[in-house]
Parts: C-alpha cells; structure tokens; sequence
C-alpha cells in the first residue's frame, strides 16, 4: 500500500533526510547535514511509503501569493523510473492547488529536465549551479 504523508515520529524524520542525504548530497560529496536549510522549519514536507517504507521525499516551499516551489524531490535510486516521482509530485501539486496556488516552479538537475517535461513542466531556462558543479534549471507548470 502506498501513502504520502509528512514524517511524524523522530525515525520517520531520521529516515526522511537520510533518503535526502543519500540521493541528493552524497552523490555529490557533500557532508551530513547539506540536506538541511532554513526552508525546512517552513516547507511542507511529503514522504512517499510503500508497505510503511520510505522511498521517496519532496518538499513544498511558498515563493509569492501565487507561486509555490517543488524542492528536494529523491526517489530511493533503486526504485527510480518506476512511477514514484511522478506519485510524490502529484500529491504536491494537489496540496498546492488546495492552498490556491497557481504556479508552481522547480530548479532541475540537468538529468531530471525529462522527467519533469514528461510531467508537464516548460523549460525556462538555466538557473544556477548546486555547489558550483551541478547545473540547475528554472522549470515552471501553471495549476490552475
């Protein structure tokens, strides 16, 4: 079975940016703890379970009266390219149209611009580079 919910307990917490860490900075070479900033005490974040299992973390962030911002989107990378990110996105974009927002942007990894497209989302252009190496791009889907 599979639900969307926020992490409640501290292990549901733990494992939430640990799969961030993991998929997002590790990667990269990042230490613990460039998983987090500020906009985590604001953000509304969304954890994706199977059968109770963390698999996949996104987190919604407010930019304006009209804009909200999909943030540190990760899928466990076993499981990618197997409908999960499509499934933690819509339950963001659907939070985000219950709170009346009409537009919704993103910064992309270069090899997610696809999966976004594939999603619904334009292209606008190149954003900036995450830690000077990994290059970003601004992506924007109306809701309305």
């Amino acid at each position: 079975m599979i639900t969307v919910k926020t992490p409640q307990s501290e292990k549901e917490w733990e494992a939430y940016y640990d799969l961030r860490y993991r998929i997002l900075r590790e990667p990269l070479g990042k230490e613990r703890g460039s998983e987090r900033n500020e906009g985590d005490d604001t953000g509304t974040h969304f954890g994706l379970y199977e059968n109770k299992v963390l698999i996949a973390v996104a987190r919604l962030d407010l930019v304006d009266k009209t804009t909200c911002q999909a943030r540190f989107v990760a899928v466990e990378s076993n499981l990618q390219g197997q409908g999960y990110g499509r499934k933690i996105m819509t339950a963001l974009e659907n939070e985000a149209l219950g709170l009346g927002y009409q537009k919704l942007i993103l910064h992309a990894r270069d090899y997610a611009l696809p999966f976004y497209q594939k999603l619904g989302y334009t292209l606008v252009g190149p954003s900036y580079k995450l830690f000077d190496v990994l290059q970003h791009f601004e992506m924007f889907r109306s809701l309305a």
